[in-house]
């Protein structure tokens, strides 16, 4: 007869579980550390959703020194303008410079579809002769958002856009200042088989709409069989 033996086993013992890490409260630090942590989020989202979380961030969100303190790590170069020009802080009211450091207004682009991807969206027309439509450039235009352009013809057509300086992130005191450059810039060109008259005129305006100063390219006429030039003007 066969015969068999076992051996005693020792009994598994349950690993303990873990204990449930402690959320961080962001809250119980120091506001000038806070301060610091908050200034490593983007500024839509200070403005956005940090600013309505309580009564302390809002404050934190809405004081210079947080704006201040984002300006001289991510834009140092514009921190000794941006401080010279600041007006005293508003009580309730965010800083002046989150719309600022959000909008980023100083050497982008403010005019809004400006090469018509979106169609006529955000221009006001005037149309004359067959009016404006959108096509796709006959020469390539060193960075351009979109290789589209707006085109009409036969006759005189007008479109303007106006922009409010201080809603893209400007504020009197910086405009006033004169240290501010504003920088025109435009490109057109014509139809190899057709010629055209260009014009450009831009105005500053004040909020009654009076005409602080301006600037006019007089018509430049591009001749009939032209291969589709194009030119820009600064």
């Amino acid at each position: 007869m066969g015969a068999s033996a076992s051996r005693d086993r020792p009994a598994r013992v349950p690993a303990p579980e873990p204990e449930p890490e402690e959320a961080l409260d962001l809250s119980q630090l120091p506001p000038e550390l806070l301060l610091v942590v908050l200034s490593h989020v983007p500024p839509r989202t200070l403005l956005g959703c940090c600013r309505r979380v309580c009564r302390g961030w809002r404050a934190l969100v809405d004081c210079q020194a947080l704006w201040l303190l984002i300006l001289a790590r991510d834009h140092g170069v514009l921190l000794p303008l941006a401080r010279s020009c600041l007006p005293p802080a508003r009580d309730g009211r965010p800083s002046l410079l989150g719309r600022f450091c959000e909008r980023r207004p100083i050497g982008r682009n403010l005019i809004r579809n400006p090469c018509g991807q979106e169609g006529l969206r955000k221009w006001m027309v005037q149309h004359g002769g067959d009016g404006w439509v959108v096509e796709g450039n006959r020469s390539t235009v060193p960075g351009a958002p979109s290789q589209t352009c707006f085109v009409s013809s036969f006759s005189w057509c007008r479109k303007k856009q106006v922009l409010d300086l201080e809603e893209e992130g400007l504020w009197p005191e910086l405009l006033d200042s004169g240290k501010i450059e504003i920088c025109v810039s435009d490109w057109w060109g014509a139809r190899h088989d057709s010629g055209c008259m260009y014009r450009l005129l831009v105005q500053l305006l004040d909020a009654n709409q009076t005409v602080l100063d301006k600037f006019s390219a007089m018509p430049v006429p591009i001749q009939q069989w032209n291969n589709n030039v194009c030119f820009q003007r600064i």
